[in-house]
Formats: structure tokens, C-alpha cells, sequence
């Protein structure tokens, strides 16, 4: 099994100012060994590293990790997507075959960021270079998602924690349409993580929680989701044991082929692992 949605850092407190005082818990440093012992109790097998800050530097600082923790089975970094010289700045990247994608905080931007000129061009020279996009934006943010998978259609694409839908207001409808919508696509595939933190954290319960997998199931089917977890950001609704069990109980339903693709083959192929 591998968790394809995992965070590491040094934290630091200029850098990390998203981490506000009422995120006491993951305001330190969190690296592969931190992880091991939780992957060894639930038999996970590897993990993709994504990006958490918005620099080169945090690339080459997940390469550097997955260098010497065979854990890290792939990495999402950053680059700029404005760069005239994206393509050249790619080409360095060319035998490092860990590499597996790009990620920007688009969450953090005006709605329509992906939707600039500039930015898409970037991420078509993803496309040119082999490279995957995991999109992150908020629920009321996703119809750029919308139009941006359906101008690049041979890029691939995979909607980061199930598209953050509003769970704490239960204000989904609209959510439920983009997530319809994008799902239609071939070449967008849906990330199962990050759901316990979009509740109301420590009073959340597994009902309001499978209302959104079975519409990310409805919509996607088994066979372009990823299970991840989003640790250690997670940790601000509970802990890692209560979200994989909730999925393992979760998926209990389907056959063990299709278990088989939403806890390891989908990320195989979507990530070329």
C-alpha cells in the first residue's frame, strides 16, 4: 500500500506562517523517521513526498530525503510556473526519475490563478516533460479546476483531498457539481485525503465523511482514486490510525482487485512509480 499524499519539513517559523498558534501540534519538524513506525504498524509499503512551501529549495529538499529513505517512492515538487524558462529549468530534472510531478498552493492564490496564460503554458511544459499536476485548490475555487482540465487534456491531472469540500458548513452542492464535472475527464484522477481537517477537526465523525467518499466514488469509480493521508497536516483532526481505518472500512465493500488500485496500482500508474 502506499500513501500518496505525505508532508516533511524543517519547520520554520517565518517560512511555516501558515501555521498559525491553533496548529500547535504541527509546529516542528516532521521527516521519514517519524513516519516509519506508523507506516510499519499498518503495513504501508511507500509514500509520495509533496511539496509544503513554495521553493526550489523544498524541492531539492524532498529529492535530498527520498535520496536516502527508500519510504519516499516518489516526489511532487515545486517550480515556478511563470518561468520563461521552464522548459530548460525541466531538462535538469531528466535522470532524476523520483520526480514524479509539480504541485503550486493554488488554494492561496485569486480564484483563477491557474487559469493565466503564463501558468498554463507552464503546465504544459509539464505535459512536454512527463511530468503530473496535483491541483489543490478550495470547494468554491474548483470550477478553475474545471476549466483548466478540460483546455489541457493530455496533461494529467489529480484533484488534491477530494477538491477540500466545505464539510464543517455541509455546504456541498455546489462542490458535488465540480467534482461531477471534473471526474468526466479521463486524465483527472481524486486524491482520498485530507477530509478530517475540512470537519469541525476534533468533533468529527465518520458519517459527514463517507457522504463525500461517495460522491468521490460515485463520480470517479475505483479505478482513478489515491489513497493518501496528508500527514502530518491531519494530525490538527486526530491521528493516522483513525483515517486508515476509516478508509479500510470504508473500502471494505469493494472487491480486492479494486481495493488493490485504491491503495497502491492507481498510484503506480498515475505516478509512474
Amino acid at each position: 500500500m502506499i500513501d500518496t499524499h505525505i508532508h516533511f519539513w524543517h519547520f520554520n517559523p517565518v517560512r511555516d506562517s501558515w501555521m498559525d498558534g491553533s496548529m500547535g501540534r504541527i509546529r516542528r519538524d516532521f521527516l521519514p523517521a517519524d513516519l516509519e513506525p506508523i507506516f510499519a504498524v499498518h503495513k504501508l509499503m511507500g509514500c509520495v513526498a509533496v511539496q509544503a512551501s513554495q521553493s526550489n529549495t523544498e524541492t531539492q529538499f524532498l529529492l535530498e530525503l527520498a535520496s536516502k529513505n527508500p519510504m519516499i517512492r516518489g516526489v511532487v515538487g515545486w517550480i515556478d510556473l511563470k518561468d520563461p524558462a521552464i522548459d530548460e529549468k525541466l531538462s535538469t530534472f531528466s535522470g532524476l526519475h523520483i520526480l514524479k510531478g509539480f504541485r503550486h498552493i493554488a488554494m492561496a492564490e485569486p480564484d483563477h490563478f491557474l487559469l493565466q496564460d503564463d501558468i498554463i503554458r507552464g503546465i504544459k511544459a509539464l505535459g512536454a516533460h512527463n511530468y503530473t499536476f496535483d491541483i489543490l485548490l478550495h470547494s468554491h475555487q474548483l470550477q478553475a479546476a474545471v476549466d483548466l482540465v478540460a483546455r489541457l487534456p493530455g496533461q494529467r491531472f489529480v484533484i488534491n483531498h477530494c477538491g477540500k469540500p466545505n464539510i464543517k458548513s455541509n455546504k456541498l452542492q455546489q462542490w458535488k457539481r465540480d467534482i461531477q464535472t471534473l471526474a468526466r475527464h479521463q486524465h483527472v484522477y481524486c486524491k482520498l485525503s485530507g477530509l478530517m481537517t475540512e470537519t469541525a477537526r476534533n468533533n468529527w465523525n465518520e458519517q459527514e465523511i463517507h457522504t463525500c467518499l461517495d460522491v468521490v466514488f460515485e463520480c470517479f469509480g475505483t479505478a482513478r482514486v489515491m489513497y493518501g493521508s496528508d500527514w502530518p497536516v491531519m494530525l490538527l483532526a486526530g491521528n493516522y490510525s483513525q483515517w486508515f481505518e476509516l478508509m479500510l472500512n470504508y473500502t471494505a465493500k469493494f472487491s480486492l482487485a479494486e481495493r488493490q488500485r485504491i491503495f497502491s496500482s492507481n498510484a503506480v500508474d498515475f505516478y509512474q512509480i
